[in-house]
């Protein structure tokens, strides 16, 4: 077995060269690391973190294929062989690669402690969805609530009941987020999936979200319509309002309608042109910032041009 200094600047692979299940290697913080098929690997019951086959995905895949993989997955055995804690993107990475096995750490923990190290593990990376924080706030929660109300832990593990603190005041100060924003994020899961997937791509805002998520399932389906309908996206104050209205049982799908066709007060100077319009008059070639520059350089010509029209007059 190599040293445990040199087992950080280099690939598992090298350390197994291809090992079979059974052999194991030590990492510096004195966990084993054993290579484990695949298949014989699922995901985390109720993950919340997309595993998506995109530009990052690309790039994952072509560094375990020049390098190895580096890091181990952890995971935890189950009847169904080994859920996945830690490492769902390398997971899937390897099987786009081609490889058989992965290396990984496997961790003796009951639910709540799993559910913990999964969502702080998938919580380091650098971008996150609205859906995938909010869940993940909710799964950690839920998982610290339960620990502390169990009788088998030991003093250690809940300190934050000895201590006059809430689990969300906890998790609060671990995530940088202040306990009302948890709250608004873990707001989010009563959302359907549809409206969920608008928030995710940027269409309707976080503060507006929050409010509609008071709506009831039959409430955001009549919302659904509504916005298919007016072809427009709730504003925060007609966000506030449906909500108001939807809590009193006062809103109708009509009643919607006639909210988000209204003229949003953001509109009323703005002139929207579209890309499809802009491209006849532009080489092909022109980025849409480009595009936006030659606009303004033109309007700008053209102003001068009436002031010097307008002097003459004068």
């Amino acid at each position: 077995m190599k040293e445990r200094a040199n087992i950080q600047l280099t690939s598992y692979d090298d350390i197994f060269g291809g090992a079979a299940k059974e052999e194991t290697a030590k990492v510096p913080d004195g966990d084993v690391v054993v290579q484990l098929p695949l298949t014989e690997l699922h995901a985390f019951e109720g993950h919340p973190f997309k595993v998506k086959d995109d530009e990052d995905m690309a790039k994952t895949v072509e560094s375990i294929q020049e390098f190895g993989v580096l890091q181990p997955a952890i995971v935890r055995l189950d009847g169904d062989g080994y859920e996945i804690l830690s490492g769902h993107r390398r997971h899937h990475a390897c099987e786009i690669a081609g490889l058989e096995t992965i290396p990984c750490i496997v961790r003796d923990l009951d639910d709540d402690a799993a559910t913990i190290l999964m969502v702080d593990s998938n919580l380091q990376r650098e971008e996150i969805l609205p859906s995938e924080r909010a869940w993940a706030y909710k799964m950690k929660l839920d998982a610290m609530k339960h620990q502390g109300e169990r009788g088998d832990l030991t003093c250690g593990q809940v300190d934050h009941k000895l201590d006059g603190k809430k689990s969300r005041d906890i998790l609060a100060e671990q995530v940088g987020e202040s306990a009302k924003q948890i709250q608004r994020y873990i707001r989010l899961t009563n959302l359907c999936p549809e409206l969920m997937d608008m928030v995710d791509n940027k269409q309707i805002g976080f503060n507006p979200a929050v409010e509609l998520s008071f709506l009831n399932p039959t409430q955001q389906k009549d919302l659904l319509e509504a916005i298919e309908y007016s072809q427009s996206i709730p504003s925060l104050s007609q966000a506030q309002r449906i909500k108001a209205l939807a809590i009193e049982n006062r809103i109708t799908q009509e009643g919607m309608n006639i909210i988000l066709s209204e003229e949003k007060k953001q509109d009323v100077d703005r002139v929207t042109l579209k890309n499809d319009v802009l491209k006849k008059y532009f080489p092909k070639s022109f980025t849409p910032r480009q595009m936006e520059d030659t606009i303004i350089k033109l309007l700008e010509q053209w102003q001068k041009k009436q002031q010097r029209n307008k002097d003459m007059c004068l």
